[in-house]
């Protein structure tokens, strides 16, 4: 199966925050589009990594995904090195993806900031012929992604550009309470974390309208990237 998008996340949850209003409104244009996730999330403050994971297959279901997988590397201690770039590059060259969406490039937790730079170097390693791998026994071919973006997470990083949302922050919203064992929950006895508040839920939101009124949308979700946008000609812009 060849994908347009392929989103990939540190934790189960990171690609329903950073992007999901822009994955669900490339699936409504007909876009094919998968998730990967790092870890299982498994040193999370609340529930467990057998919580995440049904949590993580019900985001999926929401926002239209044609397909989640997880290469459980080490919540936490995963590292950027030769063994884990080559992980990452066997679902690259599997999936061929043209565009990755991929965690900050800086945040507050330490896998985000790991795994930007862990996806990045894999998508450009993967376009490497000499870079030899396999699956299932079979040779892959070298596959390098047109483009990698880099959502915002936890930390209020200037965008390099914005995507117009309107009309999917409902189902983003929908699919990030999907995982209602880390997110606000009056009833919960589980200890408190940084994203456990009612603040941390009501932010998703409010950057969303604050980014879209900076661009004159109702809602826009914010990227880095790590070349110059270029645009053909001005018919399309905002």
């Amino acid at each position: 199966m060849k994908l347009a998008i392929l989103a990939i996340g540190a934790h189960p949850d990171d690609v329903e925050l950073g992007c999901g209003a822009t994955i669900a409104k490339e699936i409504s244009h007909g876009k094919k589009v998968g998730i990967l996730d790092l870890t299982k999330g498994e040193l999370g403050t609340r529930g467990s990594a057998k919580i995440r994971a049904e949590e993580a297959k019900n985001g999926a279901k929401i926002l239209g995904v044609e397909v989640r997988e997880n290469l459980g590397f080490a919540d936490g201690f995963f590292v950027n090195d030769e063994k884990h770039q080559l992980e990452v590059i066997k679902i690259i060259r599997k999936y061929k993806p043209e565009i990755v969406l991929c965690n900050a490039i800086d945040d507050r937790h330490i896998d985000h900031s790991k795994g930007s730079k862990l996806i990045s170097d894999a998508c450009f390693l993967s376009g490497l012929v000499k870079v030899e791998t396999e699956l299932n026994g079979v040779k892959q071919e070298a596959w390098r992604p047109k483009f990698v973006y880099h959502y915002i997470q936890w930390k209020n990083l200037e965008p390099d550009f914005v995507v117009d949302i309107s009309g999917f922050m409902d189902k983003k919203m929908e699919a990030v309470k999907a995982y209602s064992s880390q997110f606000y929950d009056p009833n919960s006895k589980e200890p408190n974390s940084p994203i456990s508040s009612k603040n941390f839920l009501d932010s998703v939101l409010y950057r969303a309208l604050d980014l879209g009124r900076l661009v004159g949308v109702e809602y826009a979700e914010g990227f880095n990237t790590e070349r110059y946008v270029a645009v053909k000609s001005f018919d399309n812009l905002i």
